[in-house]
């Protein structure tokens, strides 16, 4: 039988400390959202990943192993529409491209449309899809299928690819964009 001296005292459940099974699994997570952005970043170059929207996966899982206390919601909702808009720079880059060589709304439509159908044929149907549907487009248009046809519709499908190129160069801005406000965010 214990005496008062030494009584038992009720144990309590240990606190999650720093340097405890919470730091371990925080400092996971933090890893995991590493790779994710970077990740994201190649992703915005090669067609076959989805770029911005790795970067913001990765972003948002930082902010939510740190319990958002450094990043807040509102942040996170920038960066958020900020992904959001690299799905309007893939669509609308396309067509830009196009419109500087002189294409008629139809390659225009033709190139979006290829834009959203390439989605579904990873990674060629990216550079395939815009060049065919603003060549289609051009061709539907001209309602002519000859040399001088050929020859405009090919032109127009050349400055879709370089819309592409113009979109690729602005998705990589936005990725480091979202990147120096989340660094921005988290330290100050």
């Amino acid at each position: 039988m214990p005496t008062r001296r030494h009584a038992i005292i009720p144990r309590t459940r240990p606190a999650l400390c720093a340097t405890g099974p919470l730091m371990e699994q925080q400092t996971l997570l933090y890893f995991i959202a590493g790779i994710l952005i970077a990740v994201g970043v190649i992703g915005t170059l090669l067609p076959v990943l989805p770029g911005l929207p790795l970067v913001f996966g990765g972003m948002l899982l930082a902010a939510w192993a740190n319990g958002f206390e450094q990043i807040s919601g509102w942040t996170v909702a920038v960066l958020g529409i900020m992904t959001l808009c690299s799905f309007a720079i893939d669509i609308f880059s396309t067509a830009v491209g196009a419109k500087r060589v002189g294409a008629s709304r139809k390659a225009l439509l033709g190139a979006v449309l290829g834009t959203v159908g390439g989605l579904f044929f990873v990674p060629i149907g990216l550079f395939v899809g815009p060049f065919v549907g603003a060549l289609l487009g051009e061709l539907w248009h001209l309602r002519k299928v000859d040399r001088d046809g050929l020859g405009q519709a090919a032109k127009v499908g050349i400055g879709t690819w370089i819309g592409i190129v113009l979109g690729v160069a602005l998705k990589l801005a936005l990725a480091f964009a979202m990147i120096a406000l989340f660094l921005l965010a988290w330290h100050f």
